[in-house]
């Protein structure tokens, strides 16, 4: 990768959940969420982003979203489970992030709010266009995604390192 060619970051919220009486952690996706998840997968593959890399948190409502949105990208890349991203802060996910190898360019994280909205607005030094006042007007909601550009390392980033070059939601 060239030092001029910016990484980038896409961070995916789970789609919606339903709430049976279980865990939050074992909480799977509700009706609308099996229909919004595969719509987040083909936006997030009309983005032409060659994601090399997905973490995503353990619960199963993350890996649902995975599941049923993954099936709509070119190629599927390699998938790590990890939970740390449960529950995690945005420092928390910054931390998982700088683990990164520097062999990977584009990374998908699949994950939780208030952990993906914060990590979204912390790393967002710079935005294009309209996408943080949509951001900001809409929140984080579920199967919605931001995908951030930066420059550097993953060792590198740190809050206001990216550039918010796109915000969606499937009420796009």
């Amino acid at each position: 990768m060239s030092v001029d060619t910016p990484r980038r970051i896409v961070l995916l919220r789970h789609a919606k959940a339903d709430w049976p009486q279980t865990s939050d952690h074992e909480r799977p996706l509700a009706e609308r969420g099996r229909t919004d998840a595969p719509v987040a997968g083909r936006r997030l593959a009309d983005t032409g982003i060659a994601f090399d890399l997905a973490l995503c948190s353990t619960a199963v409502r993350t890996r649902e979203t995975w599941k049923l949105a993954v099936h709509e990208l070119p190629e599927r890349p390699r998938t790590v489970y990890e939970e740390r991203i449960y529950e995690a802060s945005p420092g928390e996910l910054i931390a998982v992030i700088n683990e990164t190898p520097d062999t990977v360019d584009d990374l998908l994280l699949i994950g939780h709010n208030p952990g993906m909205h914060g990590l979204a607005e912390v790393l967002a030094g710079e935005a294009e266009g309209d996408s943080r006042t949509r951001m900001n007007r809409t929140g984080f909601p579920t199967s919605a995604f931001a995908v951030l550009s930066f420059h550097g390392t993953w060792k590198s980033v740190e809050p206001g390192v990216g550039t918010l070059v796109d915000f969606w939601t499937p009420h796009d």
